[in-house]
């Protein structure tokens, strides 16, 4: 497969990021010593041309033994399909899959009749472990969903996703039904209003055998996206109430996901809402200024951008909010610099911000003292105490709880951390690992947390004190 070994060549290169956003698009047509490049854009052809031809031409040219002609040409319009690797020994042409995110989640289910996995390539689901930015935001999320995908820690069933839109739930939920599918496990990834359609369908078309037997024999992970919209179907919820009672009774995996707690869905059943939360209830925040600063970074070199620190700096203070929004500037700013040819700059980055004051957020900034004082009194003690040598359970869980929130609501370094509680700089990482770990086995320290934050967040809300 002469293109495949090309791209493998390019990947010992380039950033992962990097060949996802521009290598993999390409379909690759060889005829004899002439390959003819489809990219899918004019943008993306130039930057082909720009920044890849002459690597292309190089490994082509090595792989194939003899001089090879490159053509770049833009591919012509075509609906979404999933695109199976070719057999081996068939060379001719390779082509990326254009197939949505949605539509390649479905196929990752086995065939009951060839009981043969139908796995998604990576090009096609571009959602793993390794590119999702970790941070204390979403830090225990991904944990537990690695966990579920690796088959480990099985009290976190149901594992349930909570967050707003675009801070990343989907992307673990699809990261975990790769990871399984990768290990010949039968995965369904459904969303509840694909689960609501079908199970409709079933007592409309009286099969609710076929249905049931879909969702219950041999399913290995479960995946349910967008619960929220169950609020009101009685039917549906009692139906999923079952299959997810049967599912982890013969420890099947299950991962629900939503835009709030099940506690603040409308119209769900009680037993429902007990069932969802009955595993592991993680939330995923938005992302603090080292994880905007990540996710920029790793966004850019994606598309083999790099971005100046002075406007990576601009860009993190301005843009607070989802995943979706850093991705939505960034995009901004990249298309302004191609059409109008300018290299990025601070000048740009602000000319396609628009009017930056009027962009930045009102939203206070914590600072230590704040975090501190706020966990002291939810604990009952002092801001002294917190920073005292004592070693006793009463002094210690609040004080790696507030080190922990510290790392999480400001853009102190650990060392000045440890400085504010008299520690050294190893006892902050420490603080966050016990927490993290506490978080996720007990249920009444993770509540705890959880209010704290919720009066933090409260905090930041309020406007800054002029």
């Amino acid at each position: 497969m002469f293109w495949n070994e090309v791209v493998r060549l390019l990947e010992a290169e380039a950033p992962p990021f990097v060949i996802e956003a521009w290598v993999r698009p390409l379909i690759a047509e060889v005829n004899g010593d002439r390959i003819r490049l489809l990219c899918p854009s004019a943008l993306h052809r130039d930057r082909i041309r720009d920044r890849f031809l002459g690597q292309i031409l190089k490994h082509a040219t090595a792989e194939a033994g003899k001089p090879v002609e490159i053509e770049l040409d833009l591919a012509a319009p075509a609906p979404a399909k999933s695109v199976s690797a070719a057999p081996a020994g068939r060379a001719s042409t390779v082509a990326a899959s254009t197939t949505s995110a949605k539509k390649v989640a479905s196929t990752v289910e086995r065939d009951s009749r060839t009981r043969k996995v139908r796995k998604p390539e990576q090009r096609d689901l571009p959602y793993t472990f390794e590119n999702f930015v970790v941070g204390t935001c979403n830090r225990l999320a991904r944990e537990a969903s690695l966990a579920v995908a690796q088959g480990s820690q099985h009290t976190v069933n149901p594992l349930y996703l909570a967050s707003a839109s675009g801070l990343g739930k989907t992307h673990l939920a699809r990261a975990i039904a790769e990871a399984r599918a990768r290990t010949d496990g039968r995965v369904i990834y459904t969303s509840s209003e694909s689960f609501t359609n079908q199970f409709t369908g079933a007592i409309r078309n009286r099969k609710m055998d076929q249905f049931k037997a879909r969702y219950r024999n041999g399913c290995d992970l479960l995946v349910v996206e967008d619960v929220q919209f169950l609020g009101g179907k009685k039917a549906t919820q009692f139906e999923l109430f079952q299959t997810l009672s049967h599912l982890v009774g013969i420890g099947a995996r299950v991962v629900l996901t939503a835009d709030r707690l099940p506690g603040e869905i409308a119209g769900l059943d009680e037993r429902v809402s007990s069932h969802m939360t009955a595993g592991l209830v993680a939330t995923l925040e938005s992302p603090d200024a080292l994880v905007r600063r990540e996710i920029l970074r790793v966004k850019a070199a994606g598309g083999g951008v790099r971005l100046p620190n002075d406007c990576l700096d601009l860009l993190v203070d301005v843009v607070r909010g989802s995943v979706r929004d850093l991705e939505g500037v960034l995009v901004q700013l990249v298309t302004t610099s191609s059409l109008l040819k300018r290299p990025i700059d601070l000048a740009l980055t602000e000319q396609a911000l628009g009017k930056v004051s009027a962009l930045r957020t009102t939203k206070r900034r914590l600072d230590m003292g704040t975090i501190i004082e706020v966990v002291a009194k939810l604990y009952e003690t002092t801001p002294g105490a917190l920073a005292s040598r004592s070693r006793r359970k009463e002094a210690t869980a609040p004080r790696q709880i507030a080190m922990y929130l510290c790392r999480r609501y400001t853009q102190q370094p650990a060392s000045a951390i440890a400085r504010a509680f008299a520690r050294s700089h190893p006892s902050v990482s420490n603080a966050e690992k016990v927490v993290e770990r506490r978080v996720l086995e007990s249920a009444p320290f993770r509540y705890r947390v959880e209010a704290i934050s919720a009066r933090l967040d409260e905090l930041e809300r309020q406007p800054a004190a002029r």
